[in-house]
């Protein structure tokens, strides 16, 4: 697939960039309350039922900071790009999907695979055509295992998926998946996932998120 990103990185908006906390400002509407209940089941798994609000939330701000992009892609795409993790083996997940090369993980892509099964399977039955599956699955197939992104709607997702993390509660959840201390692993979110974020507005959302967290959480001190 062709990527048709803008050239420049990370990539400007040209909408209103707002680095409040993430809390202040939760997923607004109904309009996808049945495809969350729909995956139900599939958020109980790995955190999920916190992982993926909270990174709705953000994809709401990158969609404000970018009004140019599909908002309606953007936002069912994160709903549902981790899903796959409760089709997996459970106990496979934390021993090979945050250890070791972790993003080479067999595990990592089969989760991809599921999430797009789990897409096809809840998306047609609630009105959504073939065309808006295929570009969810689009987005979803290789967020976690390939490097480049392919639309700037791919671009928002995989950002949104990963400046949950910088947020107290992301922190205290993924913290504990990659076996860190919260101020530890405070350390590698600003040295290697900030350098991965695609978008200037990402950005500056995880700068502000990350000192935030880290003095309510005194990583300072507590070391």
């Amino acid at each position: 697939m062709p990527t048709n990103l803008p050239a420049a990185h990370p990539i400007p908006g040209s909408g209103p960039v707002d680095i409040s906390p993430i809390s202040l400002t939760p997923a607004p509407g109904e309009d996808l309350d049945p495809i969350w209940k729909a995956v139900v089941p599939e958020t109980r798994t790995r955190g999920n039922d916190i992982h993926l609000p909270i990174s709705l939330a953000y994809a709401e701000r990158l969609c404000d900071a970018f009004p140019e992009a599909d908002r309606l892609l953007v936002r069912v795409a994160i709903q549902l790009h981790d899903t796959g993790w409760g089709r997996v083996d459970e106990d496979r997940i934390l021993s090979e999907g945050f250890s070791g090369e972790w993003r080479k993980a067999e595990i990592r892509f089969e989760h991809e695979r599921q999430g797009c099964a789990i897409a096809r399977e809840v998306l047609p039955p609630l009105g959504y055509d073939e065309e808006f599956v295929r570009q969810v699955c689009d987005i979803i197939d290789g967020h976690d295992t390939r490097q480049e992104a392919y639309s700037l709607e791919d671009a928002l997702v995989r950002d949104a998926d990963r400046l949950w993390r910088f947020d107290h509660a992301g922190i205290a959840l993924a913290s504990g998946w990659f076996r860190m201390d919260p101020a530890v692993y405070s350390d590698r979110l600003e040295a290697e996932i900030i350098p991965e974020l695609l978008t200037a507005p990402a950005i500056a959302m995880a700068t502000a998120e990350l000192e935030r967290s880290r003095a309510l959480l005194k990583t300072e001190v507590i070391r």
